[in-house]
């Protein structure tokens, strides 16, 4: 039977369980990566599994999140993820040397590849045939010790592109009208592969662009064939012993069908507070803009900034707007100064900023109060730029540096002609250098541990029954920067649960954590797509140390909720979706865990409401994970078996 790409790939590192969609199947994974935010504690939670080495083809750990060292908790994650990994055979990458995707797109992701990171953006690697995934840190974790990473089998989308893209319009155009039609929860349970004739017209880049903002859907992953594009790029980053081709055969069913003409598509935004509210860009003209922001890990690439840079040669930005680049990597910086491309950014009035992801997490650069922020990143959650009240929107960098230029959006039929799609210089300087590869054997290397690191304390196994209250209930889109915000102060704390715990959903309900003190044992009550965006699990672990032990909601982000199993506590939705009315906050709840059935339902006793039922779409396996107390216990158990 011919098989899409997604399907070959999966079936090529199938470890166990059936390729029918909504069924679990354990994969071999090839590849990991972390970053600081996530990986101390991923790494810690490595540590208690106990392998002597890590059993990866390759795992990379990044500093490219909590660069502000601001006192010592930063400083002291980076010196013990620089040790842990030399400890235990893993690549450690710097602060400074640049934002994990863009380094790992350029220096380590390879076609057919496995990847799975704890970044929810790690799908960026779909963009050279990669089947990457983000997921939570333990996950992570237990991939690294050489276990399988287990997923509900997903179903294939086909994204159907024809045509290329004219005028201004970008391959982030591209991802913001697919985000339009298909919505922040279009993509759960799915990939979106993309085939069809457009696809050879998009550079690896642009095609990382969109894979990397493919998880704003909800998605899976998402992945494009390696093809000539990708023999390019990685003869340009000096590995094209690593192409492989790979494609989709000729014939392969899929499970739904997109279609994308791309010479239709003109310049879009995302506008305030979720990717998918698409606007296009001559319907905002007038609007003033007081910040611009270019850089992430959706848009800081070579071709990025150079077509920033001939955009701002000679030109001075708006003196009302501030205008702020970040390069993805330092090998992005040192090709812009080959070309003596970094003075016209500077010359500008623009500021360049360290190569990591900075005010994409709120680390550094908030625009005004009240201000209007035009970003090239992948999120404008409310308040997520470090200012509650700012009104960001989503771009390409042509639409951001020229809103710099001109101190407003303006209509793109104004721009004139667009600069051309850069090609790699002949030479593109390696940066490999700066990795800090482990040594052969890494027994002798002490692991050293700051003071803000605490260890990952061990949880109780689920109690026949549970009797909680409903310490809040929150609407729809609730996001992990909801659960448990970023921004300098609070990820500093990543490392050390009990002091990151106290700001659970600080900016939502600034006495929850009080409340659910008092009760001892609680549930949270949502609506619709709860747990979008990050994948940082602290948004699990933070609630589960405070003693929350269920959520009941409409629906599920995906990597949010493995992260909820992950650490016992239990996933439970609505069945009847209307009965999210009837459950008040401070009800108290009486939940029967002992006659838990996994995809089965249950009717749970609710002070006001009498009975609600309630569903799971638990596997076997997941339930067994949620009953031994979480993940880690689990694998313990299993181990000791």
């Amino acid at each position: 039977m011919p098989m899409n790409l997604t399907r070959k790939i999966i079936a090529a590192h199938r470890v166990d369980g059936e390729m029918t969609p909504g069924s679990e199947v354990a994969l071999r994974i090839d590849q990991t990566l972390t970053q600081d935010a996530t990986g101390t504690m991923a790494h810690l939670q490595f540590e208690a599994i106990g392998v002597p080495r890590v059993r990866t083809e390759l795992s990379v750990s990044y500093v490219d999140h909590n660069t502000l060292q601001m006192g010592f908790r930063n400083p002291d994650d980076h010196r013990y993820l620089r040790t842990v990994a030399a400890r235990y055979g893993i690549v450690f990458s710097p602060a400074g040397t640049g934002i994990c995707h863009q380094l790992h797109l350029e220096n380590f992701a390879r076609p057919g590849r496995t990847l799975i990171g704890s970044d929810s953006h790690t799908p960026t690697a779909g963009g050279v045939g990669s089947l990457a995934m983000g997921a939570g840190g333990l996950s992570v974790a237990l991939a690294m010790a050489g276990e399988p990473y287990v997923i509900t089998m997903p179903r294939v989308v086909e994204v159907h592109l024809a045509g290329r893209l004219g005028g201004w319009a970008t391959a982030k155009d591209i991802i913001l009208h697919l985000l339009g039609e298909l919505s922040v929860k279009g993509g759960v349970g799915k990939v979106l592969e993309y085939t069809g004739p457009g696809v050879a017209t998009l550079t690896v880049p642009e095609r990382a662009t969109i894979t990397n903002m493919g998880a704003e859907l909800g998605a899976t992953t998402s992945i494009f064939p390696s093809d000539e594009q990708t023999r390019d790029f990685l003869r340009a980053m000096g590995r094209e012993a690593d192409f492989e081709a790979l494609a989709a055969d000729p014939g392969a069913d899929y499970d739904e069908r997109v279609e994308i003409d791309l010479g239709a598509l003109e310049p879009l935004v995302a506008a305030p507070h979720m990717p998918d509210q698409r606007r296009t860009v001559r319907e905002l003209a007038g609007l003033k803009v007081d910040q611009a922001a270019i850089g992430s890990c959706t848009n800081s690439s070579y071709a990025d900034l150079k077509t920033v840079a001939l955009m701002l040669a000679g030109q001075r930005i708006d003196p009302g707007t501030d205008l702020l680049v970040s390069p993805g990597s330092k090998q992005v910086l040192a090709m812009l100064a080959a070309e003596n491309l970094v003075e016209p950014v500077l010359a500008s009035g623009a500021r360049l900023l360290e190569c990591t992801c900075g005010p994409c997490i709120g680390m550094g650069g908030s625009p005004v109060s009240a201000g209007v922020s035009v970003r090239t990143f992948n999120r404008n959650f409310e308040g997520r730029s470090g200012t509650q009240d700012a009104q960001v929107y989503l771009a390409s960098p042509q639409t951001a540096a020229m809103c710099a230029l001109r101190g407003a959006f303006s209509d793109p039929a104004t721009w004139g002609q667009p600069p051309a799609q850069p090609e790699f210089p002949a030479r593109v300087p390696s940066i490999r250098h700066l990795f800090v590869m482990p040594p052969a054997d890494g027994a002798g290397v002490e692991v050293l541990r700051g003071p803000n690191i605490v260890a990952l304390e061990t949880f109780d196994a689920l109690p026949a029954s549970i009797a909680a209250t409903v310490t809040l209930k929150v609407g729809d889109n609730i996001t992990t920067d909801h659960i448990l915000p970023a921004g300098a102060q609070i990820t500093a704390l990543r490392s050390n649960i009990p002091a990151i715990s106290e700001h659970v959903f600080s900016r939502v309900d600034a006495g929850f954590v009080a409340r659910q003190r008092e009760a001892g044992c609680g549930i949270i009550v949502g609506g619709d797509n709860y747990g979008q965006g990050s994948s940082r699990e602290h948004a699990a672990l933070g609630p589960r140390h405070l003693g929350v032990r269920a959520v009941l909601v409409r629906s599920l982000a995906r990597i949010h909720r493995a992260n909820l199993v992950n650490f016992g506590i239990l996933p439970l939705l609505f069945a009847d979706p209307a009965d999210y009315e009837r459950v008040a906050q401070g009800a108290a709840v009486s939940i029967p865990a002992a006659r838990l059935a996994a995809g089965g339902v249950l009717e749970l006793e609710v002070a006001g409401a009498g009975r609600v039922a309630v569903r799971n779409d638990l596997t076997e396996n997941e339930l067994a994970i949620i009953q031994a107390g979480g993940l880690l216990n689990h694998v313990r158990t299993r181990a000791g078996a």
